[in-house]
């Protein structure tokens, strides 16, 4: 009888999981380490949808309509080995080349071109449209996708049991609604959701800094929480989360049943808490739109260790290929070296891609791009006599082989881009040897927080709260500004989110 019961709640559960296919050639594929074992990439995504009027209570700005985009975007990194995971946080905000894709959404047979846009925007025509376009940002294989509605954030949590969270001052941001005191709480429901879409309440005051840095403590606590009351490794007490969680998601065709989701929660329950490193990924200021933002320095070193699935744990300092050359030569300044992209591929953009992934890691503004004469199947970096210190580190910074880079007859350094090294601003894992990664750089800007950190969130002492003439905080855009713990003192008639 007790066997027919869970058989019941099991089938029943695997009928609440909605699915979405991906296409595993604009996914990309995982190298197995030595002994026959992969990583596993998951994107979790942050749906803003407002499909009922329960999502737009909750989220607002339903009469502004224009599609689902990614409000979170996060590449969960678990090691073949199930020692250590990364959480890679991507800027909604991220400007950047869109790759065609099929879309599930977009109503068309052929699909969605090629295009320049916030890479949040890709899930407007589906999430395998988002997992494409993260893959050929970041050359990071993505195994599975999990998607999560504002509702679904707000049943997540209360089957949690809420999450213990602290911030450091009192902090009130109208836009999100979240209003909290100095000290910890316990977030559920609403609450939870009001504090992973602040955009104004934490340091750095905008969605690609201040909110990433309160999703990463949230996701942090939770993981803590479920592992020392043991969830994670209880079938039982899984699949009564799984009751609120399946409904909540969209998953991949591969994720879509409780036996493939409970074996990915106990994998991520090998990994102690003391392994997991939360980042976001370098961005700057888009010269073009200060209110977006591109990809910055180190982004292609921080993308390239998670695709080699090295570790970013543990800081070692260990020097790049490009920075060991430097030691034994003169010293350079990386953008004092020019190069001469060549598409050898046949498709559009590729090179003036891999040349702007150059420049944004500090290389020469005076690099060019053009078409090559014939295509290439093999990737090649060549260099004039004396350069060879600044080829390897121009391979280095996009991971590309020593192997592969070899001294030319002509006067500039020249990159040629075979039909090896079709997508991404990083040479592909599957063609490139392992090499000891230089987490130093990678996680140089990347706002690195590890996995055991307690500490409170940082409320930001920036002017980023709207305020009216009288000096009440306010969504609205004004002339000044105030700060959210200045706004919190201002709002006495405002009801707390949390106790």
């Amino acid at each position: 009888m007790a066997a027919g019961g869970f058989f019941y709640i099991y089938r029943q559960l695997n009928g609440n999981i909605h699915t979405a296919a991906i296409d595993a050639k604009s996914a990309g594929t995982e190298k197995k380490d030595a002994f026959g074992r992969s990583p596993i990439n998951i994107l979790v995504i942050g749906s803003d949808t407002r499909g009922d009027k329960a999502d737009c209570g909750l989220g607002g700005a339903c009469e502004q309509g224009g599609g689902e985009r990614a409000d979170v975007e996060m590449v969960v990194h678990i090691s073949a080995d199930r020692s250590n995971a990364t959480v890679l946080s991507i800027p909604r905000d991220l400007v950047t080349s869109l790759p065609p894709c099929t879309g599930n959404k977009t109503g068309q047979s052929g699909g969605v071109g090629a295009r320049t846009d916030m890479i949040n925007s890709a899930l407007t025509y589906g999430p395998d449209c988002q997992v494409a376009a993260v893959h050929h940002l970041t050359g990071i294989p993505i195994d599975h996708f999990m998607e999560v509605d504002f509702a679904g954030v707000v049943s997540i949590s209360d089957a949690v049991g809420g999450v213990g969270i602290c911030v450091d001052k009192n902090v009130y941001d109208p836009s999100s609604h979240l209003k909290l005191s100095a000290g910890p709480h316990t977030l559920k429901g609403v609450a939870a959701l009001e504090f992973l879409r602040t955009r104004h309440g934490f340091t750095g005051g905008s969605d690609n800094v201040g909110r990433t840095s309160g999703q990463h403590a949230f996701l942090s606590a939770a993981m803590k929480k479920l592992n020392s009351e043991g969830t994670l490794t209880n079938p039982v007490k899984v699949l009564k989360l799984a009751n609120a969680t399946t409904k909540a998601l969209t998953v991949d065709q591969n994720l879509g049943s409780i036996s493939g989701l409970v074996g990915l929660a106990q994998d991520f329950s090998k990994v102690p808490a003391n392994r997991v490193t939360f980042v976001t990924m370098q961005n700057v200021p888009d010269p073009g739109n200060q209110a977006r933002v591109v990809q910055g320095p180190g982004a292609a070193t921080l993308f390239r260790t998670i695709a080699d699935d090295q570790s970013l744990t543990i800081a070692t300092g260990k020097k790049s290929a490009g920075s060991s050359a430097r030691s034994k030569t003169q010293p350079f300044d990386d953008s004092s070296v020019a190069v001469h992209v060549e598409n050898g591929t046949g498709t559009a953009n590729r090179a003036h891609m891999i040349l702007q992934a150059l420049t944004d890691a500090g290389f020469s503004s005076g690099s060019t791009a053009d078409n090559a004469g014939t295509t290439a199947t093999t990737t090649t970096l060549t260099y004039p006599q004396g350069e060879s210190a600044q080829a390897k580190a121009v391979a280095s910074a996009l991971g590309l082989p020593t192997s592969d880079v070899k001294q030319g007859s002509g006067n500039e350094i020249v990159l040629l881009i075979g039909s090896d090294w079709m997508t991404g601003t990083a040479y592909p894992s599957s063609h490139r040897s392992s090499a000891s990664a230089d987490t130093q750089k990678a996680l140089s800007g990347a706002l690195a927080r590890n996995g055991s950190d307690s500490a409170c969130v940082h409320v930001s002492t920036d002017r980023t709260i709207n305020e009216t003439a009288d000096g009440k905080p306010t969504t609205a855009v004004t002339k000044w500004g105030t700060t959210p713990s200045v706004a919190y003192s201002r709002s006495p008639d405002v009801k707390d989110s949390a106790p």
